[in-house]
Order: structure tokens, then C-alpha cells, then sequence
């Protein structure tokens, strides 16, 4: 007897490796999973603008990254005694404006350095609904509680994405042929447009990426995260308290199915061997002092030097200089 619905996953999904470098950007499902592949030991730039939701902010900001874009005072906008970017999460808010744009400035170098030689380009789709500055008529990525009637609210059409998309991937795939680029559609509802809303706005994002699909059959390939979550686990065990974001338990299962379809038996091998290193320095000794726990230090330095010696790209410095100061060295 079956008790759920199996999601297949496309036979055709690029295999990652730990050599490879991630660039991930989207909504907080992106994040969820960019931490997980930075725990894993892969080479990753995670959100360099923070949590963005609607694909235009998000290929606005791939846009600014390959153009290195600096930002400037008249970027800003001051509310509720912070500096602000229209264009950026709030984390990136400050009290002063230099620091804001010290912030923001430090991240799209580091965003632009990593784009050209990134291998994998993992974009998360959160909604098509987007709101639209009346003054300029410009997307914003983050309103920042500015009052409502300074936008429009409007959903994205299909045409709009596919169009926009086709021009940004053109751009990028000429300069970089080999690249990767995985989309997914998070399976956070975004409850508060009505459920009717969102999806109407997922099943744009799921059709825009059909299109893309078609169109760049050799480079774009979809993660049906989204499927997973809503027709494969479909229970409210598998959501927080919210009822609208997966539970860790649900994430850490879209985390295992992509595992399994995109990673070879060799990188399962490190991600194992990996994880094992990190709860070895999580276990808390009963005698830190002993001679038995720094020979258990010891041991994990060595298996630290030998994948480091059969896989030179993967950084353990985290992890070895605890060892030293645990080991007073």
C-alpha cells in the first residue's frame, strides 16, 4: 500500500561536484538550501543581495553583479531612521548610509568576482506578484514597510519572465558556455495574496520556467522542490507553526531528493565524510583536557589532511583551527 503520491525527478539534472562553484540566489528556500550545500563543503555565494522573491528582482540583480555595479547615496532611501535599498533585504539597512552602501558595495564585488567562473546558477522563484514604484516604475525587491500606496501591485505575466529571462541567460551563456542553471519555485505560500493568488503566481513562475526549459534545453533544467512539498509530503505535519513555510523536516527531505538526483557517489562519499568531521567537533567532551580527546582531535586533523590532499578546493580552515585551539596548539 502507498500512502503518498512519488514525484518524479528529472533523469537529466547536471551532476555537481565539490569543484564546482554555486551561485544561489532567489527566496528563503534558496537560502535553506545554500546552507545546506555550504555544510556539505561546496564552494557557494548564497544571496549576495539577501532574500529576493519575484524573478525581475532577481535577474536585476544578476544584471548589477556582471556589470559590478556600485552602489551610491542616490541608490538609497531613507525611512524610519534607516537607510535602505530598494533592491536589497533589510539586513543590509542601516543607521548610516556609508555603512549601508559599505555593506552592499562589499557583497556585489565579491557577487562579480564569483559570477564568471560559477559552474551552477541555482535560482529560486518565490512569487510573480510584484510591487511597482509609481514615482519611477520600477520592481522593487523589498518595499521596507513603505507605505502601500506608493506601489502597484501586479502580477508578472508569463511573456514578461520568459522575455527577460531569454535575454539575461543569452548574455550569460555567451560568455560562459558550459554553465549550469537549475530553477526551482519555492513551496512557501505566500498566504497573505489569498490562496487563489498565490496560485495563480506560482503556476506563472512554473510556466515561465516550462517555456525557459524549452528554449535552452542544454543549459536550464528545473528541481520540482515545489512538488515535492505540496504533492509528494502534502501533510501540515510537514510546515512550521506558520502553516505556510516547510518545517526543517520537510527541507532537510528536499535536501535528500536532491541529493540523490544530483550528486554522484563520490560527492555523497565527501558530504558523508564531511558531516562526520562537523559532529565530531560539535560532541562536547566530559574532559576537554584529556589525553583520549586529543587523540579524538587528532584523529579528525588527519582525516581532515587526507581529503584535503585527495580534494585540495574543499575548506576545512573552520574546522582545523578549532581543532588547534581545543588542542592548545
Amino acid at each position: 500500500m502507498n500512502f503518498t503520491t512519488p514525484v518524479e525527478l528529472p533523469a537529466n539534472l547536471p551532476r555537481l561536484r565539490h569543484a564546482d562553484r554555486l551561485l544561489l540566489l532567489g527566496s528563503c528556500f534558496a537560502t535553506n538550501m545554500g546552507t545546506r550545500l555550504a555544510d556539505a563543503k561546496f564552494s557557494c555565494d548564497i544571496n549576495p543581495y539577501g532574500v529576493l522573491y519575484n524573478p525581475l528582482s532577481i535577474s536585476a540583480a544578476l544584471r548589477e553583479i556582471i556589470l559590478g555595479k556600485v552602489y551610491g547615496k542616490e541608490d538609497l532611501f531613507f525611512f524610519r531612521d534607516c537607510w535602505h535599498s530598494p533592491m536589497h533585504h533589510g539586513d543590509f539597512s542601516s543607521l548610516s548610509a556609508d555603512e549601508t552602501l559599505k555593506k552592499i558595495n562589499e557583497r556585489i564585488a565579491r557577487a562579480h568576482e564569483w559570477i564568471f567562473r560559477s559552474d551552477c546558477l541555482l535560482l529560486t522563484f518565490g512569487t510573480s506578484w510584484v510591487y511597482e514604484q509609481k514615482n519611477t516604475g520600477r520592481i522593487v525587491g523589498n518595499c521596507h514597510k513603505l507605505p502601500g500606496k506608493e506601489f502597484i501591485l501586479r502580477r508578472l505575466t508569463v511573456d514578461e519572465i520568459v522575455s527577460d529571462y531569454t535575454s539575461l541567460l543569452s548574455g550569460l551563456l555567451a560568455r560562459n558556455s558550459g554553465l549550469k542553471v537549475i530553477l526551482t519555485v519555492s513551496p512557501i505560500r505566500h498566504a497573505r495574496d489569498g490562496m487563489h493568488a498565490n496560485q495563480l503566481s506560482k503556476a506563472t513562475l512554473l510556466l515561465a520556467i516550462d517555456r525557459l526549459q524549452a528554449a535552452f534545453q542544454e543549459s536550464v533544467f528545473y528541481f520540482p522542490a515545489y512538488e515535492l512539498i505540496l504533492d509528494e509530503l502534502r501533510d501540515y505535519r510537514f510546515y512550521a507553526e506558520d502553516m505556510v513555510h516547510p518545517s526543517d523536516m520537510a527541507v532537510q527531505y528536499v535536501w535528500e531528493r536532491f541529493s540523490s538526483a544530483c550528486f554522484s557517489e563520490e560527492t555523497l562519499q565527501i558530504i558523508e565524510e564531511s558531516e562526520n568531521i562537523r559532529r565530531g567537533l560539535a560532541h562536547k567532551p566530559f574532559h576537554p583536557d584529556s589525553e583520549e580527546y586529543k587523540r579524538f582531535l587528532g584523529q579528525i586533523v588527519l582525516k581532515i589532511d587526507r581529503l584535503n590532499g585527495k580534494y585540495p578546493y574543499l575548506d576545512f580552515q573552520k574546522e582545523r583551527e578549532l581543532c588547534h585551539i581545543r588542542l592548545k596548539i
